[in-house]
């Protein structure tokens, strides 16, 4: 047994930038006795080296942090039949018989908060996906007391459509479970009095061992001051602690660099978790299994049977009075350079070593490192305009008033990207987002070649790309996938039509309301699974795509081409699309609310 630790304690696997001892089987942090702490982790910081990895079995940490004796047999969190999730993709098994559950909520007066994360929250304790000790913490500048933040979260909370019985009690049983401790995101004795406040809680809760979750749902400017305080103050000693930390991840490469380093003065890599919303939509997390799980797709998912893959996304509406912040981050950087992206790169990757979260997280770091840095003559700006429809004006960009005069900022961009490895060179990949479009949508348009030789070319006419193959993949809104395929109309005569097989979600699986994004990665961050976030090797790639683009039309002040609202975006869009044989798949007459 001896021999093999000190076999295990010489593999070593990356992890961000640094390298620590990694058990094979079950992703354990050991401590090797001759190697001594990893690297990140600093002499006389204990907290944090008592904090737990997203790796470590929590059998594992009990005998190395206070002993406590963990039962292999505990129950999975969800399943999938006979498989729980944690043999599914490998991960940790949490023990809640012993340990209590406490999320604490950084900016918990905000709009992201109450509009998403407290309702996202509600609908795991619903349906009892949550441990039996679980507590919930606000932590904002706000002065508020806990009965004052219960009011805020219950006018948040809502349960299904299709929600069971017991609604109103379950919501009063959340509510009891909420505390508020207000306080400064860069003062230590803020997260002290927090921290005080949490052990209070856990240990009337009577659990051996306590696990603590942070969403910072806070401003880019205080993310490295509020990680710090929770990181320094606030980690548990007896369980794990991880820090959710949303988008923005920095403006471009060395602002990202920096909120890196930052992040890495406090916390491990294994601790972060960079969420991308997009990724957790039903559809995106299905992408691997429509692709890898059905013997159809596979074989044709190359440049052999691919001629292009568009990826879009579209609002119907404008920034509506928050154009001051998107105006700092544009649409590149607000929904192109990361869910536009992060989708590509699940699309195109090679097939997994296994369904692990690194095992995943490499094969999309090796597809955008295998990507040419976007070009701005592979690019198209554009930015609404006003006009007038139905008898009202539709205001544009520059007439909200948090929108500075004169902006160049765009609100549609297309951009056009090419994977330089043997699966896909060649094919092009139009990425395309904008607001105040005709039409709100996101969805993965994959368009196959030309029959080679086709015998009923004649019944087409000269235009072939109307006639061809065709995958959809509808993220939002009304999820479904459809495949568009040639038939032959019923009757005398011959006569061929492009029709659809279709799958739409609701009706298929009978259900009215798929569970919010943030839901799934919040539990998804509850059980370790870290398959759909950003690693920051996998961050760092991505802004190298962008950041010459980015400062090279901030430098140049690159005019957008003015589009009217509710309108299809700019010409220029089109030209982009016929620069590489493409038709915006889109564009065509097919509305997403069929």
């Amino acid at each position: 047994m001896l021999q093999q630790f000190q076999r295990l304690c010489h593999g070593r696997v990356h992890e961000g930038a640094a390298s620590v001892p990694r058990m094979i089987h079950h992703h354990s942090w050991v401590r090797c006795a001759h190697q001594g702490p990893p690297a990140s982790y600093r002499v006389g910081d204990a907290s944090r080296f008592a904090a737990r990895s997203s790796f470590t079995a929590d059998q594992d940490t009990a005998s190395l942090t206070n002993g406590a004796t963990v039962s292999a047999s505990s129950p999975s969190v969800y399943s999938f039949g006979s498989l729980n999730v944690e043999e599914a993709y490998d991960l940790e098994r949490n023990e809640w018989g012993t340990t209590s559950l406490s999320v604490v909520v950084v900016g918990a007066s905000g709009d992201l908060a109450k509009k998403k994360i407290f309702p996202a929250l509600f609908a795991l304790f619903y349906e009892g996906l949550l441990p039996a000790e679980f507590h919930v913490f606000g932590f904002a500048r706000s002065k508020m007391t806990d009965a004052e933040f219960r009011d805020v979260i219950a006018s948040t909370l809502s349960c299904r459509i299709s929600a069971r019985d017991k609604c109103q009690e379950k919501q009063e049983d959340f509510l009891r479970r909420c505390f508020y401790s207000p306080g400064q995101y860069d003062k230590a004795d803020s997260f002290r009095e927090l921290n005080s406040r949490m052990s209070e809680v856990e240990a009337a809760s009577g659990k051996q061992r306590a696990n603590r979750m942070f969403f910072l749902s806070i401003p880019p400017n205080v993310f490295i001051a509020a990680a710090g305080g929770a990181a320094d103050f606030c980690s548990t000693r007896t369980g794990w602690t991880r820090v959710i930390v949303e988008k923005p991840f920095g403006r471009d490469s060395a602002s990202s660099a920096a909120l890196g380093r930052g992040l890495a003065a406090h916390l491990r890599e294994d601790q972060i978790y960079r969420i991308d919303h997009y990724l957790g939509k039903e559809l995106i997390e299905n992408l691997t299994v429509l692709r890898f799980s059905n013997l159809v797709f596979e074989p044709l998912w190359s440049r052999q049977y691919i001629r292009n893959v568009q990826i879009v996304f579209s609002e119907n509406f404008g920034t509506e009075g928050r154009g001051g912040y998107f105006d700092q981050y544009g649409i590149i950087r607000d929904v192109i350079q990361n869910h536009l992206l992060q989708i590509l790169a699940l699309f195109a990757m090679e097939p997994p070593v296994s369904l692990a979260a690194e095992d995943i997280r490499n094969e999309k770091v090796k597809v955008l490192r295998s990507m040419r840095t976007v070009q701005l003559e592979d690019t198209v700006l554009g930015q609404y305009r006003s006009r007038h429809h139905g008898g009202r004006t539709l205001p544009g960009y520059l007439d909200d008033a948090t929108v500075p005069p004169g902006s160049l900022t765009p609100t549609f961009a297309a951009c056009a990207m090419f994977i330089n490895n043997a699966r896909w060179d060649g094919v092009p990949f139009l990425l395309k987002a904008g607001k105040a479009l005709h039409t709100r949508r996101a969805e993965i348009r994959v368009q196959f070649r030309h029959v080679p030789g086709n015998l009923y070319k004649h019944k087409f006419g000269p235009d072939l790309d109307s006639a061809t193959n065709e995958l959809v993949i509808r993220i939002q809104p009304k999820e479904a996938i459809y495949l568009k395929v040639n038939n032959k109309v019923p009757g005398l005569g011959l006569r061929l039509d492009t029709t659809r097989l279709d799958l739409q979600y609701q009706s298929a699986f009978n259900q009215k309301e798929l569970p919010d994004a943030y839901e799934r990665l919040l539990l998804d961050v509850v059980n370790g699974d870290k398959r759909l976030f950003i690693r920051y090797d996998e961050l760092e790639a991505a802004w190298d795509l962008f950041t010459p683009l980015l400062h090279e039309i901030e430098s140049r002040k690159v005019a957008p081409e003015l589009y009217p609202y509710g309108s299809r975006g700019p010409v220029g869009a089109h030209y982009l699309a016929a620069k590489y044989g493409v038709r915006w798949g889109d564009l065509a007459n097919e509305d997403p609310e069929e």
